[in-house]
């Protein structure tokens, strides 16, 4: 076995790639970020978090008031969670922000606040992975080790022209192998930049810009007009709906808000309470709830003495679609909710500061703007 994987190895191996990549990226790639040119791994470490699954557009400015809440390891793990999910607050996929914090924890508890720089290390801390742990250990302290995301996978599959599935485990495999035989020996700190900076910038998903392309002579997917191809995607399948009835209940200008579980969609955020969680739908148009359950869900916080069918809003996940159907409701009277320390009325005016889910902070601001 072990010599099979040495024979993949050895027929991966192409120096001209990684030498052809670090003059471009020398020349032409991206050197202003406000987490590059640095060996601080908190700051590397930060952004690697922030950049999975997200452009880098977007990420820019949550980056920097980020730092400016947490400017340190051990600020970020003294904080409360409730504090670093509402910095997170509509940057997304908010397990990203619960492990950023029990990783914090374990590296100021295991290693005295000073990230390892072995990627096996790295890579057993709570939402980093191997191909993350590659990316800080290139870029804080010079390890030598192979990076796997969207990016790399695109410019690997285009030039060598790839024509599987990326999320296959065999491609995957393969991938890794590849990636791994292609590390040049000197400079991986320029090749993992380069890498990134190719596939952002001209390697796209949609209209590669293969003329401005260091590549293009050596390019399979170029070469045989299979850029649009290449990589193959994932085979489609029928998103499922679901809806979720939400209680947007008003009173003295303040909105009741629930904590929702730990885990789960939303998890740690406040949101509004909900109705049955999110079932199934057989479309956009979601029947009404009837007045009666209507009442009896909000008689445990108050008197009802309106209530209002807003319009349905939708939002998609990455492996569903919900419809979401507000109902906004205001108090005749308020109840005391003394054992029920998930809900929490919160003022209008403090909403943007509130750890919410994207959806529902937009849809409390708009109705806080009226």
């Amino acid at each position: 076995m072990t010599l099979a994987v040495a024979a993949s190895h050895e027929d991966f191996h192409d120096p001209d790639f990684s030498a052809t990549l670090m003059a471009w990226q020398a020349e032409h790639g991206r050197h202003t970020l406000p987490w590059q040119n640095t060996r601080d791994a908190y700051l590397i470490w930060l952004s690697e978090i922030m950049l999975q699954q997200t452009q880098v557009a977007a990420v820019l400015g949550y980056y920097q008031r980020f730092l400016h809440r947490f400017p340190t390891l051990a600020s970020l793990a003294a904080a409360p969670v409730e504090d670093v999910m509402a910095q997170w607050s509509g940057l997304g996929y908010y397990t990203r922000a619960r492990n950023l914090h029990k990783c914090a924890q374990r590296v100021v508890a295991e290693y005295a606040g000073v990230f390892p720089s072995d990627p096996l290390l790295l890579a057993d801390l709570p939402g980093i992975g191997r191909s993350t742990a590659a990316a800080i250990a290139a870029f804080s302290s010079g390890g030598r080790a192979a990076i796997m995301d969207g990016n790399v996978k695109r410019v690997l599959a285009r030039v060598y022209g790839i024509a599987s599935y990326p999320g296959e485990r065999q491609t995957e495999a393969m991938l890794w192998r590849r990636a791994e035989a292609l590390l040049p020996e000197q400079g991986i700190e320029s090749y993992t930049q380069g890498l990134m900076d190719m596939g952002a910038t001209l390697c796209t998903r949609s209209k590669p810009d293969c003329q401005r392309c260091p590549m293009q002579p050596r390019c399979v997917a170029y070469n045989t007009a299979r850029t649009a191809e290449l990589p193959v995607r994932k085979p489609k399948k029928i998103s499922p709906q679901k809806q979720a009835a939400l209680l947007l209940i008003l009173d003295a200008g303040q909105v009741l808000l629930q904590q929702r579980p730990a885990s789960g969609i939303w998890g740690g955020l406040l949101s509004l309470p909900e109705l049955a969680g999110h079932g199934a739908a057989e479309s956009a148009e979601v029947a009404s709830v009837d007045d009666s359950t209507l009442l009896r869900a909000v008689d445990q916080f108050g008197v009802m003495e309106s209530c209002e069918r807003l319009s349905t809003c939708t939002h998609v996940f990455t492996h569903y679609k919900l419809h979401i159907v507000p109902y906004r409701i205001t108090l005749a009277q308020r109840r005391m909710m003394v054992a029920q320390p998930e809900y929490v009325w919160y003022a209008l005016d403090k909403l943007a500061e509130a750890p919410l889910p994207a959806p529902i902070k937009k849809l409390l601001l708009d109705l806080a703007r009226k």
